[in-house]
C-alpha cells in the first residue's frame, strides 16, 4: 500500500536486521552486470508494514517485499531485494574496447519474452527493421529460462506482467545466475507510470522502454544499453525570434484531439492572426513516449499530452503546469465485427476472457474503459493485476485495427479519432460507443507548459492560450475547412490516410470532439486521479490546485 499526500511508500516488511544501502525509488542502481549478486534476501510473504521516506532511502528493512500496487499486486508472496556488493560494480558487455566505441553487434542473439504472441511478433518485426534477425522468443519468464540454459543470449527484451513467472522475477533470475548474470536486460512494458522505472532500475535492469514504442525508441534503448547512445540534448533555453518575439516550441502527436494547435499555426501562416509575443514551432512526434520525455528534458517548451502523463511527471516533481484543455471527448470505443458474426447475445459474454487494447496505461482511455467494463460486471486489468477477466494491452495507436483483425482474442479497443473511425471504414470494426457516452464533455488532453517558459515569458504564454481557445471555437464554427486543415497538419505523408470528408464526418457526429470550450475543471482532474489510483492502482495522488495555472485558461475565457 502507498501514500503519496506526504510523499511516502507504504512498504511490507518482515522484521529483520537493516539492510543498508537499498536504491529506492530515485536512484539509479550503478550496477548493470558484473558478478552474481551478494546478500540477496529469501523471499518471505508479506507482513509488517514499515513506512519509507523518500528522502531517507538508505536504508531499508531485508526481507522487505514491495508489494501493495507497486510491483507486485495485493495479496503478493513477496519479491527479493538486495544490496549489490563491490565487486558487482563491473559493466556488462558493452560492445567497447578500451576507448575505442564497436558498433553494435546486428548478429547477436535477442531473447524476446511477452505472454502476447503478436506483440512477440511486433518486437521481432521492429528488431528485424533494425536489422536483428538472430531472436528466440518465449511466452513467460520460465520459458526463457529454458531458453537462456541452452542458448547463448546477448541481450533481454522482457515485458513485466506476464502469467506464471512474470519479467521482474526473470529479471531477478538473471541477475543472481552465474551464468547469466551478465546479460543486458530490457524491460519493455506498459508500465508507464515513472514509479515503475525506478524499481526495474533499481532491481538491476539496464533500461525501461514503455510500450507502445516504436523503431526509434527500441534503438535508442539497445544502443543505450551497449553504451552506443548519442549524448541526450540539454533542455533548450527558449530562443528570441523576430522583434519581441520569443519562440515557442509545441510538441503533439497525429490524433484529432489536437486539432486546435493545427488549425492555430494555419491560420498564423495564412496571416488571419499575428501573435504578439511569440512565434510558433510545432513538433509532430511519433509516440506519447517521445513527447513525454521532450517535455521531461525541456526539448520543448510546452506540449499537447494525455493528462495522466502530465499529472505523473508533476508528481515526480517535473517543472511544468497545466495551462488549457487541448479538447473534450474525441475517443471511441470499437468492438471486434466477430461479436455480431459469432451472435454473441450479451457483450459481458463477448468481453470476458478476451484482449482490449489502449494506446497508453497513463491515459484516460484507461480509466474509460475500466469504467465502461466493470459497469458490465466484468473485472479489466493488466496480467500481474488480481482475478481480472479482461486483459488491457498496450498497442501503438496505428496498430490497434490490424492488430484487432489479426487477433479473434482482441475484443475491441479504445483510441482518439480517426483511427476508431478508420477502422469501421475498412470493416475491421463496429462501434461500441463514443468515448462521451461514458463521461460526457470528459477531459483526455491537456495543454502542459514548463515552468522556465512561464516564468519568463507570461505574456507569451497568454497569448497563446488566448488564441488556442479562439483556434478551437474557430474549428468548430468552420468544420470543413478544419477538416482540410487536420489533414495536412495532421498526416501529412498520407499515412493514416485521413481525408477531409472522413474527419467532417466525425466532427459531425454526436458526442464527438469539442474544441470549444478549453476550459479546465480541476474537479474533474481529482475524479481522474482518485479513479485511476484507488479502483486501477495507477499513478499517485497530486496537489491538483499546484499543477493547474489558471491564470491563462481565466484570461483566455474572457476574450
Amino acid at each position: 500500500m502507498r501514500n503519496f499526500e506526504n510523499g511516502s511508500f507504504l512498504l511490507h516488511t518482515a522484521q529483520q536486521p537493516k539492510l543498508q544501502g537499498f536504491l529506492w525509488p530515485r536512484q539509479r542502481s550503478p550496477l548493470t552486470g558484473g558478478s552474481k549478486y551478494s546478500n540477496v534476501i529469501n523471499e518471505l510473504p508479506c507482513g509488517f508494514n514499515q513506512r519509507l521516506s523518500r528522502k531517507s532511502t538508505s536504508e531499508i528493512t531485508a526481507g522487505s517485499s514491495v508489494c501493495g500496487r507497486i510491483g507486485q499486486t495485493r495479496g503478493c508472496a513477496g519479491m527479493k531485494i538486495w544490496k549489490p556488493s563491490r565487486s558487482l560494480m563491473a559493466r556488462p558487455r558493452t560492445m567497447r574496447t578500451g576507448r575505442k566505441i564497436m558498433p553494435v553487434d546486428k548478429e547477436m542473439t535477442i531473447l524476446i519474452v511477452d505472454d502476447f504472441k503478436t506483440m512477440r511478433t511486433i518486437i521481432q518485426r521492429i528488431l528485424k527493421q533494425l536489422g536483428f534477425t538472430n531472436t528466440l522468443a518465449a511466452e513467460d519468464g520460465h520459458k526463457a529460462v529454458e531458453l537462456l540454459t541452452s542458448h547463448t543470449v546477448d541481450l533481454i527484451i522482457s515485458d513485466w506482467k506476464m502469467p506464471n513467472m512474470d519479467g521482474l522475477a526473470l529479471l531477478q533470475w538473471v541477475r543472481t545466475s552465474e551464468a547469466h548474470h551478465h546479460i543486458p536486460f530490457v524491460m519493455a512494458t506498459a508500465q508507464s507510470d515513472k514509479m515503475q522505472t525506478d524499481i526495474i532500475l533499481g532491481a538491476g535492469g539496464n533500461k525501461h522502454v514503455v510500450k507502445p514504442f516504436n523503431a526509434e525508441e527500441l534503438a535508442e534503448s539497445i544502443n543505450e544499453v551497449f553504451g552506443m547512445a548519442a549524448a541526450p540534448p540539454s533542455a533548450e533555453e527558449p530562443k528570441p525570434s523576430a522583434g519581441d518575439r520569443i519562440r515557442l516550441k509545441i510538441a503533439h502527436i497525429q490524433i484529432t484531439d489536437h486539432l486546435a494547435l493545427g488549425v492555430l499555426k494555419h491560420r498564423i501562416e495564412r496571416g488571419d492572426v499575428t501573435p504578439r509575443h511569440f512565434d510558433l514551432e510545432t513538433v509532430r512526434m511519433t509516440s506519447w513516449n517521445n513527447v513525454q520525455l521532450s517535455l521531461e528534458k525541456g526539448e520543448v517548451d510546452a506540449a499537447f499530452v494525455l493528462a495522466p502523463i502530465a499529472m505523473d511527471l508533476f508528481a515526480y516533481q517535473v517543472p511544468i503546469r497545466m495551462v488549457l484543455l487541448a479538447h473534450k471527448n474525441g475517443s471511441i470505443f470499437v468492438r471486434n465485427k466477430n461479436f455480431s458474426a459469432l451472435g454473441y447475445d450479451s457483450l459481458a459474454k463477448f468481453f470476458k476472457f478476451k484482449t482490449i487494447t489502449i494506446p497508453h496505461k497513463m491515459s484516460v482511455h484507461n480509466m474509460l474503459a475500466h469504467r465502461y467494463l466493470k459497469g458490465l460486471g466484468l473485472s479489466p486489468g493488466f496480467i500481474g493485476d488480481q482475478h481480472i477477466n479482461v486483459r488491457f494491452e498496450v498497442v501503438p495507436p496505428v496498430d490497434m485495427p490490424e492488430f484487432m483483425r489479426d487477433n479473434d482474442d482482441v475484443a475491441g479497443f479504445i483510441v482518439a479519432e480517426p483511427l476508431g473511425s478508420s477502422a469501421i471504414t475498412k470493416g475491421i470494426a463496429e462501434i461500441q460507443f463514443p468515448s462521451a457516452a461514458v463521461w460526457e464533455d470528459h477531459p483526455c488532453c491537456v495543454i502542459a507548459a514548463r515552468d522556465e517558459f512561464i516564468g519568463k515569458y507570461p505574456d507569451a504564454m497568454y497569448e497563446f492560450t488566448a488564441m488556442i481557445a479562439e483556434a478551437g471555437r474557430y474549428a468548430e464554427a468552420n468544420r470543413t475547412d478544419a477538416a482540410e486543415i487536420a489533414v495536412h497538419f495532421l498526416d501529412p505523408d498520407g499515412r493514416i490516410g485521413l481525408t477531409p470528408e472522413m474527419l467532417e464526418q466525425i466532427f459531425s457526429q454526436p458526442q464527438s470532439i469539442k474544441l470549444d470550450n478549453l476550459y479546465p475543471v480541476m474537479e474533474e482532474f481529482d475524479e481522474i486521479q482518485r479513479y485511476m489510483f484507488k479502483e486501477m492502482g495507477v499513478g499517485q495522488i497530486i496537489d491538483i490546485e499546484k499543477f493547474m495555472d489558471l491564470r491563462f485558461a481565466d484570461a483566455a475565457r474572457k476574450v
